[in-house]
């Protein structure tokens, strides 16, 4: 746990222009789409690898406070399906977060099979890689399951490796480590995929305001 002021109240001024403060994940604001997806994942066989394609929406939040501290951030949807089908393969929400005053990056994810998320990690502003991680039974960066998931396919910790490319693109390479019902060793479920723009992101609510 970091040090913090004896001043848990007083909040900062924040910088209605969002878009301007978000350190290293300035380059992942607007729409992407991936289409050469690699899913790893288990199955009563063994491990099984799937193509995927995705869709991914990051759009500037107003800046937040926790009494002193600050963050900037995206909201993000991302929408994964097989090649060629329409049928949602993997369905994805949360919150990529910066921290100017330390460095530190939140990401959050929710997905509808009764899953949360908390991973962080730290960077620089001008960082062009990054890393979060979360680790099961943890409250700073932690992850919380359904009792099926908990019994059957437990999440024992989750990394995630974003690199920001210099053609304008940006990749990631997840690891989430399954302790499997029935087997010995911890299974490696990994996901990796490259993400190229297709629009630009919009205005903050302050952002637009302001600009309006």
């Amino acid at each position: 746990m970091g040090t913090f002021a004896d001043d848990i109240y007083t909040e900062p001024p924040t910088d209605p222009d969002t878009l301007a403060n978000l350190g290293p994940l300035r380059p992942l604001a607007g729409v992407w789409e991936g289409v050469k997806g690699l899913d790893v994942k288990p199955k009563a066989d063994g491990p099984k690898s799937q193509a995927y394609v995705e869709r991914i929406e990051l759009q500037p939040i107003d800046g937040q406070t926790n009494g002193p501290q600050l963050l900037y951030g995206l909201r993000y949807h991302t929408f994964i399906t097989k090649p060629g089908l329409t049928k949602a393969y993997h369905d994805q929400i949360g919150y990529w977060l910066w921290e100017p005053a330390t460095g530190l990056i939140l990401h959050t994810l929710a997905i509808p099979r009764g899953q949360t998320a908390l991973a962080q990690g730290f960077a620089a502003a001008d960082a062009t890689t990054f890393e979060v991680s979360s680790e099961r039974g943890t409250t700073q960066n932690g992850i919380c399951s359904t009792a099926f998931l908990e019994h059957a396919f437990r999440t024992d910790s989750f990394k995630m490796k974003v690199t920001v490319n210099a053609d304008g693109t940006w990749s990631y390479f997840e690891d989430t480590v399954l302790q499997i019902k029935g087997r010995d060793e911890p299974f490696h479920h990994t996901d990796r995929n490259t993400l190229t723009k297709i629009a630009e992101p919009g205005l903050n609510p302050l952002a637009l305001m302001a600009a309006g």
